[in-house]
């Protein structure tokens, strides 16, 4: 069984943090519209879809990948670097519980976003940035390492996420914006791409991958490499240094390996 956890934009979306970017004005009907058609491409292929309560009041709600993170049967709640983003956390748990996951949770002084966690195989690839902090890590690796996963750190100054810079395809090829990447040789294989918006991929199978609509050049390259490339637009979530992987938490079976 295959199921996504998404939770719908608030009306208040162009008031997200902002750490990289300069604010621009971002259309939140647009962003709904948007929204709803990737949520449409997992419907169309079979993924059921579980909707996490609405937070109107939080801005950034919609970046659920940051709240949760899965890793084989256990799903870690995050303690989000952001003091504006802690109260998105409690909802994502309700919707967590339904799925029948064991559930850990990180706590202050702790922090760590899920948007930081690149899952290859059985390592965790975490980005120290200005959201996930040290003991953030150490309190995942603590939750980790009994399990067999590895922790890697990776250090992330110059996006917001270590998933704002790097993404891998489903044989682990970690691909980027190389100007955007702090240190490329920290990954095995690394595929440097030619669009920022083209470093972000969700995979949907062995041969398939979500992609922004923005990253035409990146399709391509993809597609010479054999996967088929679903894309779809992003601009307004863009606008707010997200992508496709930050919308949703995926969870398909024993399928969880890169993410």
């Amino acid at each position: 069984m295959s199921l996504l956890l998404v939770r719908r934009p608030s009306p208040l979306l162009a008031d997200g943090e902002l750490t990289h970017f300069e604010r621009v004005p971002v259309d939140a009907g647009l962003a709904l519209e948007q929204w709803g058609a990737y949520v449409e491409i997992f419907r169309g292929r079979g993924w059921d879809v579980i909707e996490v309560d609405a937070a109107d009041e939080h801005p950034d709600g919609v970046f659920v990948e940051d709240a949760v993170v899965v890793f084989d049967d256990l799903a870690v709640l995050a303690s989000p670097g952001a003091e504006s983003r802690r109260g998105e956390v409690d909802s994502a748990a309700r919707a967590v519980a339904t799925t029948g996951l064991e559930v850990a949770r990180l706590e202050p002084p702790a922090h760590l976003d899920g948007g930081d966690v690149l899952k290859i195989d059985r390592t965790a690839y975490v980005g120290r940035s200005t959201r996930t902090d040290d003991a953030g890590i150490d309190a995942l690796r603590g939750l980790l390492a009994p399990r067999g996963w590895q922790v890697v750190v990776v250090p992330v100054s110059k996006v917001l996420h270590l998933k704002s810079g790097v993404t891998a395809l489903p044989d682990g090829t970690v691909l980027g914006f190389e100007p955007l990447v702090d240190d490329p040789g920290a990954f095995a294989t690394f595929l440097s791409v030619p669009e920022p918006e083209g470093v972000a991929v969700v995979v949907l199978d062995s041969q398939s991958v979500l992609l922004s609509a923005s990253a035409p050049e990146t399709a391509g390259i993809l597609r010479e490499r054999g996967l088929e490339v679903v894309t779809t637009p992003m601009s307004e979530f863009e606008k707010l240094e997200g992508c496709v992987t930050c919308l949703s938490v995926r969870l398909r079976g024993q399928m969880l390996s890169v993410r």
